[in-house]
């Protein structure tokens, strides 16, 4: 089925207007995106940001009259938004998501693959991955940093702990790389089927992955390595759950941090906190318990 697209670019006041606008023409959906280039790196649960231009597109029918829908604008919103309509062609869009995630690597002997693509060196340690509503496809600096970390350690007979775990990328990993356990921690339920999912792809035994929620934690979790790949707000809320975890000895990995909000961080945690990382503007740090 075709469908027509209706753009409206406007600023962020105005952007909530016009998405309940065309709701109310009778917009299947309706998205917003930036408009131009500005990155939204962190929001709290008490603000909602948006682009300071922002382009609002409500799908419609593709025999939806174009000029009527302009005419059933509110005028406060015609005298600043810069209509554009266009047919969107009827695809396999799952298909033509797939196509364009390929496999990635990150040390000689370690990628991810995409679930449905054979592993480019069959022989490697490779991470099968179908992310799924989870985030973590690998492809994002922040979780390409903690899996080449996690590459450079010892992870044999070790306990791993992903605080955040999206996709379970980070958990499957190590694993994958020796370690005999992983604990995989998400706010999110999606986040823990797709992790659950991935790990029987990867033929992960169940006994050596544990998932839940944070609530289920308790209290006696400890890990000889702890990652969490999240952002810089709940990694400071979270700095005493992530070192209880930590036995001394204990490895600590966080990423999901700008180059600016290192300090931040480091001030945070009761452990040094060195950077052994970045890319493209984010940062990851590690660190180890000594007491």
């Amino acid at each position: 089925m075709a469908w027509l697209q209706y753009r409206l670019a406007t600023n962020a006041a105005a952007a909530p207007l016009c998405e309940d606008a065309l709701l109310e023409l009778g917009a299947a959906a309706v998205t917003l995106e930036d408009n131009a280039d500005q990155p939204l790196f962190e929001q709290t649960q008490k603000e909602h940001q948006l682009w300071q231009q922002t382009r609002v597109t409500g799908l419609f029918p593709a025999d939806t009259d174009v000029a009527a829908l302009w005419q059933a604008l509110p005028d406060e919103l015609c005298a600043q938004c810069h209509p554009h309509a266009e047919i969107l062609e009827d695809k396999d869009w799952q298909r033509e998501w797939m196509q364009h995630y390929q496999p990635l690597q990150y040390a000689p002997d370690l990628w991810i693959c995409p679930s449905w693509l054979e592993p480019p060196q069959p022989d490697a340690i490779n991470i099968m991955l179908d992310p799924g509503l989870a985030f973590g496809t690998g492809t994002h600096p922040t979780t390409a940093m903690c899996l080449r970390l996690l590459a450079t350690l010892d992870l044999n007979n070790k306990r791993v702990t992903d605080f955040g775990c999206g996709s379970g990328v980070l958990a499957i990993g190590a694993l994958l790389l020796g370690a005999s356990t992983a604990l995989a921690v998400d706010t999110d339920p999606q986040a823990l089927v797709a992790t659950r999912s991935n790990a029987q792809c990867n033929q992960i035994e169940a006994a050596r992955l544990q998932v839940m929620l944070p609530i289920d934690l308790d209290g006696d979790e400890q890990a000889d390595i702890v990652v969490a790949n999240i952002l810089a707000g709940p990694l400071c809320e979270l700095a005493d759950t992530l070192c209880d975890q930590l036995p001394p000895g204990g490895v600590l990995i966080l990423s999901g941090i700008l180059q600016e909000q290192v300090p931040g961080i480091q001030a945070r945690y009761p452990l040094p906190l060195r950077i052994a990382a970045q890319q493209d503007g984010w940062v990851a740090l590690q660190g180890e318990r000594s007491d």
